[in-house]
């Protein structure tokens, strides 16, 4: 899709001159978002389905043990199959600024391996998330046909402009640890773990919303998870509540629970702001 307003030829414009993803970070990937394999038989014998390299081992083993293949040292889990082919396939990000924006690139890596052969990688960026410092984006990515399944694009299609789709809300298996921030980001109190959370709703919502890096600083990081992204507003209702907790020093575990326990004391007409409520001692029970 062409540019169509000035925010979007800007962004066009600049993923022009993103850097090509460096050997280092390919190498980075692979050993970071794949489960790297031993092969083995019921004879003993262990093939490193990275490498190829097979040998007999004597010791006995349980399965899912990791240890080292001695020819290219990459740390492999065992497993005793006799299935031969093995594939994967997994989303890396780099987050990377340009200019004022907070950009996030995502490579979809595949995987293919065959025991007593060399692994096959492939790795093509698919998707770039360009975030202005008001919380303002544009999606660029390939396209992607129509499909139950998330992983499924077009490789011969142009990184361009594209209307918002689900599958653009890639939450990816690793996150290269070098990370280039914007100030604002900064600011928040990010320091380069998204726990557990999309990057995209995490970067947004903490650019848009003052209550996210209260939170953040807090060290109230289940509850942002929980409430990070499109559903952040729906965290109005409880945060009176949550300020409770916040200078109480309590910190919520269970973000998931904690909410359904509010939502029951707000059905009795309990003081929501009272610590001895907000802050159980045991949540459970």
């Amino acid at each position: 899709m062409k540019p169509k307003n000035k925010f979007q030829k800007q962004v066009f414009e600049l993923s022009q001159k993103l850097p090509s993803i460096t050997q280092a970070q390919e190498k980075w990937a692979y050993q970071h978002c794949i489960e790297h394999i031993g092969r083995r038989t019921k004879k003993g014998i262990i093939a490193c389905l990275d490498c190829g390299h097979s040998w007999n081992e004597s010791k006995e083993i349980a399965d899912n043990t990791k240890m080292k293949c001695p020819q290219c040292s990459i740390r492999l889990k065992i497993i005793t199959t006799r299935k031969m082919v093995f594939k994967q396939s997994a989303y890396f990000c780099i987050v990377t600024t340009k200019e004022n924006f907070q950009v996030l690139q995502f490579f979809l890596i595949r995987y293919y391996a065959k025991a007593g052969q060399k692994a096959q990688y492939f790795i093509s960026e698919v998707v770039q998330r360009w975030i202005a410092s008001n919380g303002k984006y544009e999606t660029i990515a390939r396209l992607s046909p129509m499909s139950y399944y998330a992983d499924v694009w077009t490789f011969g299609s142009k990184l361009e402009i594209r209307p918002e789709r689900d599958h653009h809300r890639i939450n990816p298996t690793s996150i290269y640890p070098r990370q280039q921030l914007i100030p604002e980001l900064k600011r928040s109190g990010y320091k380069g773990d998204c726990f557990g959370t999309n990057p995209f709703d995490l970067f947004r919502t903490l650019l848009t919303d003052s209550r996210a890096e209260t939170l953040l600083k807090a060290g109230q990081t289940e509850l942002l998870r929980y409430f990070a992204g499109k559903y952040f507003n729906n965290i109005s209702g409880y945060w009176a509540s949550i300020k409770i907790c916040i200078r109480n020093n309590y910190k919520i575990k269970d973000a998931h629970n904690w909410r359904d326990y509010i939502d029951l004391l707000h059905f009795f007409g309990k003081d929501l702001r009272n610590a001895k409520y907000v802050c159980p001692k045991d949540l459970t029970a």
